[in-house]
């Protein structure tokens, strides 16, 4: 999806030069985005400068940042506006919304149903552990990021089984705790998701049930400070544009878009576990706008997480939503 001509020469005729300083347009928008790590579309992006160039064509910039290891743990980077697009899921869009209005959902991605696709989360318990299911959980300690995935996702376990939510304790903690604590056994379970699946999986834990195996109408999405959004609209979406182009590609040529800038060391994968980042990487959604039709998704998490107290008070979808389509 290029940019249009028109776009183009109304860029330029804006003028689109950046100073000398760093590369930024003066007065135009500065996305800020994470370390998108050693793979992946935004990682591709970077080493490729491909942001910065598209962006160029709106005025705007990109501003890499650090590295953080769940949508909750960029909390405090995006409230100082440190991190102001980022990606996640519904259900810690709703945790952080809970006591803040300024992040908005602009995009969605449509869960994959590819049977080959990869399993990319799981509610695991060591090997030698004597719990089997999920009705064995009773009276036990599972690690969750609170108000985020892993709860959600628990929550729905739990109920499925027929197990009463109060019976089972949700430790609260961020990923790399959380890996620490199963690790010495404080924990009795863990739901691991995203980059913490594979490794602990590799590790030898066992899976109880994956989030596939569930009700599951948590999506991923891509979120952005309200202020970036209502402001700077145009360089959100040839954000969204290049993704959607990076995925697109990736999806045909997967190799290309792992081990971007390591090929050893501790980001870098092989064997096995590149065969699985491939697979993903070529099952892969491609990311869209939200849209009206997409309230429903949020509804039914939010009313998950109101029902159990994770939510203090009701969401309206169309607070936290916001449609680049008519921006």
């Amino acid at each position: 999806m290029a940019l249009s001509l028109v776009a183009l020469s109304l860029a330029a005729a804006c003028g689109s030069s950046t100073d000398a300083a760093g590369g930024r347009a003066p007065g135009g928008a500065v996305l800020k985005l994470q370390d998108p790590g050693n793979s992946g579309p935004l990682a591709y992006a970077k080493r490729e400068g491909i942001l910065e160039k598209r962006l160029a064509s709106v005025g705007a910039s990109v501003e890499w940042g650090g590295s953080y290891a769940s949508f909750t743990a960029t909390f405090d980077a995006v409230r100082s506006n440190s991190i102001n697009l980022l990606q996640g899921a519904i259900s810690p869009a709703l945790g952080y919304l809970a006591n803040g209005k300024d992040i908005k959902i602009f995009s969605v991605t449509d869960s994959v149903t590819d049977p080959a696709a990869p399993q990319t989360d799981g509610l695991v318990v060591p090997p030698t552990s004597p719990i089997k299911s999920v009705k064995d959980l009773v009276g036990k300690q599972v690690a969750v990021n609170k108000g985020g995935k892993g709860e959600y996702l628990l929550l729905l376990a739990l109920v499925q089984a027929g197990v009463p939510v109060d019976q089972v304790k949700r430790v609260y903690l961020n990923p790399d705790q959380a890996a620490s604590a199963f690790a010495t056994g404080k924990v009795d379970a863990w739901w691991a998701i995203v980059r913490a699946y594979p490794e602990v999986v590799a590790k030898g834990a066992r899976v109880l049930v994956h989030g596939r195996d569930l009700p599951d109408r948590d999506l991923t999405i891509y979120a952005a400070r309200t202020d970036l959004l209502q402001q700077h609209p145009d360089a959100v979406r040839v954000f969204l544009q290049v993704l959607q182009e990076l995925t697109e590609q990736s999806k045909k040529e997967p190799e290309k878009f792992q081990n971007v800038f390591l090929s050893q060391g501790p980001t870098a994968v092989s064997g096995p576990r590149l065969e699985v980042e491939i697979a993903k990487t070529r099952t892969a959604a491609i990311p869209r706008p939200i849209t009206q039709a997409d309230y429903a998704y949020i509804s039914d998490v939010a009313g998950v997480f109101r029902k159990y107290g994770v939510l203090s008070v009701d969401v309206n979808p169309a607070d936290v939503a916001f449609d680049l389509q008519k921006s």
